[in-house]
């Protein structure tokens, strides 16, 4: 590649001086909002404890104070719950700030400004824990660089990013982070795919193959053509679908969302009761109505509503840093329930190209002179099984001879001329057309491979035949360990869907540990396979995305492969693995049941406290500010577990990879065959 002239291209952007030091201000404060309101409610409410015991305040003033201390912990719980009013819901915001006013009616101010502080400081912590979710995804968007190194004009150009164009060529050179989703034109490297796949391993990279915006190149420098537009790539997609998942809310969070109105509703109108009808028999009306306001704080549901969402956003934003993009709580949470995993052939539990796994040697014949005279008849033809001895033969860097003259013989196989004479290549047939005798040895190793599942070959020419070969299509690393590992875990049920041969699909579900096989199968029979599965129990389904989509849909979950290179896969499915690892889909599930469990025990703790605070209310009757302290508190411990689950391991990758191993090593080079001399 030549060496264009390096230019740079002045730019006018907006700095972000321009927009003056009173908008960065404006935007840290509204940033910090709920904090620096908390800050200031306590700030108030701690001065005016201090000036009631340490000077001789007037009334009034004292008073004065802790209405600023309300204002500042109040102001927006009060709003949100005006706002929820004037559509007719009730929110956990009025409860507090009805107990608040409630508390300066009996002139208890000290109370309610203590109560609308912890109110306020709980709500910002909330907020804050939260927000660490978000940004763990929000941060992919970070990892585009805001300049691309772009050949333009026969000399390079420093651009913004959201100048580039389809069909631009950038170059990337060693360490740089890649602008843009692009095809590589020249250059070999290995890039650093993690924030897309969730690979640890980098990625090697050759003239051909795909790169990602947002990734980083390794050591060799890289010429690639745009193919898609910055606001388009792959990196940017999963973002706006995570963003978008957020808003899918699980079933558990849809109850949290109705149960809230409701039971706020039931809490108010117990409060007044509990605050109204002692005093029919006698009790203080002070004491009546200070316990049905304790009784308001207790009871609010706070904990139970946030306890949902606080695992589930957690789970998602863990999910999606380790190249696994969830569509939504729902998805996640019904992951963890499937009884039954269907799994598709191709693609999913085989890579998906064609290889070269045996060659058998007949009458002494050299393997290697074998293999590049077949291998040269097979570079004339463009069939998937004469491509994976072409493969074979180029990994063992064997010179194959000049060839031409290729015949297709249609159901039988091909002859060449090869060195002068005429090679055939194909099936019992062929050489019987061809009035070539076949020694019994050929046919029994033919028929052996062929009860394997894989497809054969038979080799020779007039002078003789030489080798039967056996062409397959191979295993994914780490299916076997996969499929041992989804039933430890409690799957019931492992099934194979697939348009292939039942011969071919036996042979892999027997190797791979699959309990039940459907083959022969069109998409709309793999439709009809699903719903009778569902019958008993819920289904999940991985498949490529594509000739699968049907039945993706159909299942409870659906799950693609390979999502990093597919439109198709991340429209289609609810569960997109960004890598073609199999063994993330494990890890997955794993996760699922971990956001089930917190979730189960967070909802189990908040309910606990509430009773407890409620019952010690009711008989005993606790000071306002401890029932404040036991609901915050509550609400505080649920949000940090269910923060938990962004840390939360599983064991995404199943299988181990010798160091500096390359991940698409299926994908550049063909395995060693299985070598037998007859």
């Amino acid at each position: 590649m030549a060496t264009p002239t390096l230019t740079t291209e002045t730019t006018i952007r907006p700095s972000s001086n321009s927009r003056g030091r009173a908008q960065v201000v404006f935007d840290w404060v509204r940033s910090w909002r709920l904090a620096i309101l908390a800050a200031l409610s306590w700030a108030f409410t701690i001065g005016g404890l201090v000036a009631d015991y340490a000077s001789d305040i007037s009334t009034p003033t004292l008073v004065g104070i802790f209405m600023l201390a309300y204002l500042g912990g109040g102001t927006l719980a009060t709003g949100a719950a005006i706002s929820d009013l004037l559509d007719r819901k009730i929110n956990v915001d009025l409860l507090m700030v009805l107990a608040a006013v409630g508390a300066a009616a009996l002139g208890s101010w000290t109370e309610g400004a203590i109560l609308l502080s912890l109110f306020s400081t709980s709500n910002a912590l909330e907020h804050h824990a939260l927000d660490k979710t978000r940004n763990a995804v929000r941060l992919l968007m970070d990892l585009t660089p805001p300049t691309a190194r772009v050949e333009r004009d026969r000399a390079l150009r420093i651009i913004p990013v959201e100048e580039l164009r389809l069909d631009d060529v950038i170059i990337v050179q060693p360490g740089e982070k890649i602008p843009a989703d692009a095809r590589v034109l020249s250059g070999s490297s290995t890039v650093d795919q993690a924030a897309i796949t969730g690979e640890s391993i980098p990625a090697g990279k050759i003239p051909g193959d795909t790169v990602f915006a947002g990734t980083i190149n390794g050591h060799g420098a890289l010429q690639a053509r745009v193919t898609r537009l910055s606001t388009e790539s792959t990196l940017a997609r999963i973002v706006k679908l995570v963003e978008e998942a957020r808003e899918q809310k699980s079933k558990l969070e849809q109850f949290a969302d109705s149960f809230e109105g409701r039971y706020a509703a039931a809490v108010i109108v117990f409060s007044l009761l509990v605050a109204t009808v002692p005093i029919l028999f006698g009790v203080d009306p002070g004491d009546a109505f200070y316990r049905g306001m304790t009784l308001l704080v207790v009871m609010s549901p706070c904990a139970l509503v946030i306890s949902t969402p606080a695992a589930t956003l957690s789970a998602l934003a863990n999910a999606a840093r380790r190249g696994v993009l969830v569509k939504g709580g729902r998805s996640l949470e019904t992951l963890g329930t499937v009884d039954t995993i269907a799994f598709d052939k191709t693609g999913t539990l085989t890579v998906g190209r064609p290889r070269l796994t045996d060659v058998v040697m007949l009458n002494g014949a050299d393997p290697g002179d074998i293999l590049a005279r077949a291998a040269a008849a097979e570079q004339l033809s463009e069939h998937p099984i004469g491509t994976a001895i072409v493969e074979a033969a180029r990994y063992q860097e064997l010179i194959l001879p000049p060839s031409s003259d290729l015949e297709a013989h249609v159901g039988r196989g091909i002859t060449a001329r090869v060195n002068g004479e005429v090679l055939a290549i194909g099936n019992e047939r062929l050489f019987r057309d061809l009035g070539i005798d076949l020694p019994k040895a050929a046919v029994e190793h033919q028929n052996r491979l062929g009860e394997e599942g894989k497809s054969t070959m038979i080799v020779g020419d007039r002078a003789g035949v030489y080798a039967v070969l056996a062409v397959a299509d191979t295993l994914r690393p780490g299916v076997r360990e996969t499929v041992a590992a989804l039933r430890k875990a409690g799957v019931k049920r492992t099934v194979m869907l697939t348009g292939d041969n039942a011969l071919v699909a036996n042979a892999i579900a027997r190797s791979v540990g699959i309990d039940e096989v459907h083959a022969d199968l069109l998409p709309e029979e793999k439709l009809a396979v699903i719903e009778t599965l569902k019958a008993s129990g819920k289904v999940a389904m991985i498949g490529d995305g594509v000739n699968d989509a049907p039945a993706l849909a159909m299942a409870d979950v659906g799950i693609s492969m390979g999502g990093a290179g597919s439109d198709v896969a991340l429209e289609t499915s609810d569960v997109v693995l960004m890598s073609d690892d199999l063994g993330k889909l494990y890890g997955t599930i794993s996760l699922s049941r971990a956001m089930r469990k917190t979730i189960r025990a967070n909802l189990t703790f908040a309910l606990s406290i509430i009773t407890v605070l409620a019952i010690s209310t009711l008989i005993v009757g606790i000071p306002l500010p401890l029932g404040v302290v036991g609901h915050e508190g509550s609400t505080v411990v649920v949000v940090l577990n269910g923060l938990r689950l962004l840390a939360h391991g599983g064991n995404f990758t199943l299988r181990a990879r010798p160091q500096g191993s390359d991940q698409r090593r299926d994908h550049h080079e063909a395995p060693q065959y299985r070598l037998t001399i007859a």
